[in-house]
């Protein structure tokens, strides 16, 4: 394991809100989408359920996807501002089947800020890893999803949001295929 379960939870959350957005769609046109997105992903806490409560998330989604191309100055800078706004009070929490873990804002506070502080908790600790590298960007040449790499040999190179990786191989052994034959 790299990081902490709860670490890992809340990385994968950002790259699936990120993706969201990937290669042009827009995953969370709707409430109802960002509804469905919460579900699938656990989240829980107040929401408002409304227009501006989406729009919030969707600031976050463009802010977290700036640090997947960001340096580690620029992804600190991300970070610390996500904490400060939120006014980040790192607390430890049990609940909804969860053992001991650590929230920094209350079940109460708006949705983007519980979103955006678990995300800058969760980028605190891959910063303080030097394991920036990490994060990356899908490399099949017509994808931009984000890609979160926990693999032991730091290998994985391509996203979970389609089949990119089942075309590049693909692609490579048809390639093989004609230079030998």
């Amino acid at each position: 394991m790299v990081f902490a379960p709860d670490t890992e939870v809340a990385l994968r959350t950002v790259v699936n809100l990120i993706n969201t957005s990937a290669n042009g769609r827009e995953g969370l046109a709707w409430v109802a989408d960002l509804d469905a997105f919460l579900a699938a992903e656990g989240f829980s806490g107040a929401r408002s359920r409304d227009a501006a409560e989406l729009e919030s998330v969707l600031q976050l989604r463009g802010v977290l996807a700036g640090v997947w191309r960001a340096d580690e100055d620029a992804a600190v800078d991300t970070v610390n501002r996500l904490l400060r706004d939120a006014n980040a009070l790192p607390q430890l929490m049990k609940h909804d089947g969860w053992d001991w873990h650590l929230h920094a804002t209350t079940p109460e506070a708006p949705l983007a800020d519980r979103m955006g502080t678990e995300a800058a908790m969760a980028l605190a600790d891959v910063i303080r890893s030097k394991e920036m590298e990490r994060l990356r960007i899908c490399e099949s040449e017509d994808c931009d999803a984000a890609v979160l790499d926990l693999s032991r040999n730091r290998s994985k190179r391509y996203c979970d949001t389609g089949n990119c990786a089942n075309r590049a191989h693909v692609a490579a052994y048809r390639a093989r295929q004609a230079a030998a034959g």
